[in-house]
């Protein structure tokens, strides 16, 4: 396995979370050993595939797939993320692997705000479904509207200062 993938860190670990930094955006997976993971896979979820997996957002439908993490990330880079061990505990890692297990092959629900493939490895590791790509895009979003909002007022308030001094 070539190293430039890796991040300098340790080898994951069974029940870690890795991150793989994609083009635009974070895709998830959950190690489960001997360099496997399981993963959320949109049909356009393929490694490497960059701009065209953004295309995965408009599905609705995803396969739990077990594949080499190397094949998952291909050219992207990726790390071990577990960023929520500081709020929850981690399950088990038995636990952890028997539930990715169990999922892999079904097709499950994916919605880009409610269940992607980050609230699918935190749902495995935690026991709680979050994302934090969708909390930060959504505030984002609330304070590019506020800003947005402010510059419309204070547009409106010129204008009828200007009107009025006519």
């Amino acid at each position: 396995m070539e190293t430039d993938h890796f991040f300098p860190q340790p080898e994951p670990k069974p029940g870690d979370l890795i991150e793989i930094f994609r083009p635009f955006y974070r895709h998830w997976a959950i190690y489960v050993g001997d360099g496997y993971v399981v993963h959320l896979a949109p049909p356009s979820e393929v490694a490497g595939a960059g701009a065209a997996s953004v295309m995965s957002a408009l599905t609705d439908k995803a396969i739990v797939k077990k594949e080499l993490l190397y094949d998952v990330a291909g050219s992207d880079k990726y790390q071990v993320n577990n960023k929520h061990d500081d709020k929850y505990s981690p399950l088990p890692c038995s636990k952890i692997i028997q539930r990715a297990e169990e999922l892999v092959g079904q097709e499950v629900l994916y919605k880009l705000t409610s269940e992607n493939c980050e609230h699918f490895v935190n749902e495995l590791r935690y026991g709680i479904a979050r994302s934090d790509q969708v909390r930060d895009v959504v505030v984002a979003a609330g304070i590019a509207g506020v800003g947005l909002a402010a510059i419309g007022l204070i547009g409106v308030i010129f204008s009828r200062n200007k009107r009025q001094k006519q």
